[in-house]
């Protein structure tokens, strides 16, 4: 079983502008995960353009087995060059991690990389190579399970700059902290926003340049399957719930009442229904042995949808989200397990069409379930997982 990455970004922006002037580019080889932050000099619409044209190249390149020079060659070549500091400039961490447990970095100044392992901080040596002029950081070292990694642009280490810190929030002070929020957090995404919230604290909610904070975990794989709606042809109810349940190692959820019933009668196991309405909107969880989460269908997966939106969007995960995402209802508790327990997603759709969705008094535009799953297949792709989907 190969390497199996957590990967999550949060971003500040300069404070009044509107966009930011980091990008960060999530990639997927067959044989590798790739991060790449960039940094495009000022802030605003400018910024934007440099750090998202350096980012696009260099995810582009490297994913078309281009050379660290070939790619610096091409953005020296392509990016403008600044009228006043005569500079063409975006500066830009790169981190591939490859499924055999090999990494390999690259800095060109940035903040450098902070490698937590075990609780503890790892030494990134300086093997500094001269490429157009420009002194880049190469490493190259192996990953283990439980490693963290996190690239950040240097509006984390001038967080608090003049204001509650003379020099800003020195290096070694963020990696003190991000060992320390290791220990407490479980996703990438977590730690990530506990490093960013740190800094937008430290500029009084007001950052003084764009601030991204990129972090790649090292963990297990953990599948999830997901089943929902029954098959078009009740004789295939069998086969769907054996084929949901096949893999001992995933996490099992169904979402719909029908489903349940048919899981519940295919494995013969009680279906025990929660009395809690924890949440107005989303009726009530059930339980069922061997089942690690059964919830109602389409108002729960609906409110999954919004949650994970939510989150792909970036500039709504905060202290507030996580709170959201921590409560006891359906919803929240799906959209839990796929953002923060999950690497790869199975759903196991069913096309029977439901009466129930035929109502027009209906709160919303149900579009039928398969729609939903569309988006649902869309959105968590978006968040750099694998979906499968099969029909019945």
């Amino acid at each position: 079983m190969g390497i199996t990455v957590d990967v999550a970004y949060k971003s500040l922006n300069k404070y009044t502008e509107i966009l930011c002037g980091d990008k960060v580019e999530l990639l997927q080889t067959e044989d590798s995960n790739i991060m790449i932050l960039a940094d495009g000099m000022g802030s605003g619409v400018k910024a934007n353009i440099l750090s998202t044209l350096t980012s696009k190249i260099l995810g582009t390149m490297f994913l078309n087995g281009a050379t660290l020079e070939e790619c610096v060659d091409t953005i020296s070549e392509t990016l403008p060059i600044c009228q006043v500091r005569q500079v063409a400039y975006s500066t830009f961490s790169i981190l591939q991690v490859y499924h055999n447990g090999d990494a390999y970095l690259v800095e060109y100044d940035n903040p450098g990389c902070i490698f937590v392992r075990d609780g503890k901080l790892m030494e990134i040596p300086q093997n500094v190579r001269e490429i157009q002029g420009k002194k880049i950081n190469e490493y190259r070292f192996k990953v283990q399970k439980g490693d963290a990694l996190i690239l950040m642009s240097d509006g984390t280490i001038h967080a608090g700059v003049g204001e509650l810190l003379n020099f800003g929030w020195l290096w070694q002070d963020i990696a003190d902290y991000a060992v320390r929020q290791y220990a407490l957090t479980v996703s990438a995404m977590r730690l990530a926003t506990s490093i960013s919230r740190a800094c937008d604290e430290l500029y009084q909610f007001r950052p003084g340049d764009d601030t991204t904070v990129a972090c790649m975990r090292i963990i297990d794989s953990k599948p999830v399957h997901l089943m929902t709606g029954p098959a078009r042809n009740p004789e295939d109810d069998v086969r769907m719930v054996h084929e949901f349940m096949a893999d001992a190692g995933a996490r099992t959820i169904v979402c719909g009442g029908t489903s349940a019933t048919i899981v519940s009668r295919v494995l013969n196991k009680r279906l025990d229904v929660s009395l809690d309405y924890v949440d107005p909107e989303i009726p009530p969880i059930a339980y069922m042995d061997g089942v690690d989460l059964v919830t109602e269908g389409v108002l729960t997966l609906n409110r999954v949808l919004q949650l994970l939106r939510r989150y792909v969007k970036n500039e709504t995960v905060s202290e507030e989200f996580f709170e959201e995402l921590d409560k006891p209802n359906g919803g929240s508790m799906v959209a839990k397990v796929l953002i923060e327990d999950c690497t790869d997603v199975h759903l196991f759709v069913g096309k029977a069409i439901n009466s129930a969705y035929q109502n027009p008094g209906l709160p919303f535009d149900l579009g039928i379930r398969q729609n939903l799953v569309e988006q649902l297949k869309h959105v968590i792709e978006e968040m750099g997982k694998t979906v499968t989907i099969t029909y019945y």
